[in-house]
């Protein structure tokens, strides 16, 4: 590979989001390490973190939690266009669809991102981070931020529902994110071990430095273009099967494989055929991702509970088979796979699930951008034909 393309090394701009340390397998948001966050926060703490630069003292919290679960809604008319699409559709497509319409109804939608001036007396949020210069209070897009973090999570429920024409199940008030996710999706109530499961798996999915969709999020922000838009724009990147979607091939290879018995065999027939082994390997981290450590874990203990040990013991033996044979080790996709799999999410939807959740990390670069903004315009390295006379039609 030439140098520079995909842009691999090449720094395309400042960010205090997240930083990413490859080599000893290091990520953290806002400087906090992944596993302190994935041990003792929530995801609605860590978005709070991603958004305002800083972790929320108690009131903080409590009234962003009361604010986002409110939000856990669709509006009627959107549920009614919902209604009205192909049920056979790619879900990743009825989500890009689903948030171009969320920001049609949006009461505050249009226009351009650009802060107006503060209004007097207005508190939605809390006070600005220290590492978040532009974003506070009385920033044009905090509602827009808050109300789209909700929604996200019902209209990701919503589209699974409905491809099962199946009714829309009502949030419960109070409670979280992920409860009232998982309560929308199985119209059953999660217990505590599940609700926390997922809820780890939103802050680890939550955000990733400049990956392709936050990027994509980034440049549309960069033209002043509205929130909503630079998250369709970054739902759009995610489909593509080289960003997003590698859980929900996981999964299908776990199902096609079966026996944990024939894992080592597969991987070296599937080496051997130079077939790409879905959820190994990542462009920024050299050794452990660290979002796979906890991922791993979770696997173990949800595939046991649910009596699945064997899936489980079957994605344990394929990664012992590709470090041996690849010295390669799992990404965040891998165990995610059996994770949401054990949780009874259908493996069509995983892919709108990361976008739920790094709606997150996708609105705090949108933010950070517009907050010291600069139309994001790269140049090529032009590689054509030079020269090249101009032949009337008659002689071509």
């Amino acid at each position: 590979m030439a140098s520079g393309e995909g842009l691999e090394d090449i720094v395309a701009g400042k960010s205090a989001i997240s930083t990413i340390d490859g080599k000893r397998g290091v990520l953290t948001y806002r400087g906090i390490s992944i596993h302190d966050l994935a041990d003792h926060s929530t995801f609605e703490e860590t978005v709070y973190l991603l958004w305002y630069g800083r972790l929320p003292k108690a009131v903080e919290l409590r009234n962003f939690c009361e604010q986002a679960w409110a939000e856990v809604r669709l509006p009627k008319d959107v549920v009614a266009q919902l209604h009205s699409l192909p049920d056979d559709a790619n879900p990743m497509s009825l989500l890009r669809t689903g948030v171009s319409l969320l920001g049609l109804s949006d009461p505050e939608e249009g226009g351009s991102n650009a802060p107006e001036q503060p209004a007097p007396g207005v508190n939605l949020i809390g006070q600005l981070g220290p590492e978040a210069p532009g974003f506070g209070p009385n920033h044009p897009n905090s509602k827009k931020a808050v109300r789209l973090l909700g929604q996200m999570a019902a209209l990701v429920a919503a589209i699974q529902r409905l491809q099962k024409h199946q009714d829309l199940v009502a949030p419960r008030p109070g409670k979280s994110i992920a409860y009232n996710f998982l309560l929308m999706l199985t119209g059953k109530e999660p217990d505590e071990e599940a609700t926390r499961i997922f809820d780890t798996c939103l802050i680890l999915h939550a955000d990733h430095e400049f990956n392709a969709s936050t990027f994509t999020a980034r440049v549309a922000a960069g033209t002043l273009s509205d929130l909503h838009s630079a998250i369709v724009a970054a739902v759009c990147a995610l489909k593509g099967p080289l960003h997003g979607g590698a859980n929900t091939a996981v999964m299908k290879m776990l199902m096609e494989v079966q026996d944990p018995a024939r894992a080592q065999d597969w991987v070296k027939d599937a080496l051997d055929k130079k077939k790409k082994i879905m959820g190994f390997g990542h462009r920024m981290y050299k050794g452990e991702d660290p979002r796979a450590t906890h991922l791993r874990k979770m696997s173990e203990s949800l595939c046991a509970k649910v009596g699945r040990p064997d899936l489980y013991e079957l994605s344990k033996n394929i990664e012992t088979a590709m470090f041996a044979l690849k010295q390669i080790k799992p990404n965040v996709d891998f165990y995610s796979a059996s994770v949401y799999y054990s949780l009874g999410i259908d493996p069509e939807l995983y892919t709108p699930i990361f976008a739920m959740s790094r709606v997150s990390g996708w609105i705090a670069h949108v933010l950070e951008q517009l907050a010291n903004n600069r139309l994001i315009r790269p140049v090529a390295d032009y590689v054509g034909r030079q020269d090249v006379p101009y032949a009337p039609l008659a002689q071509r």
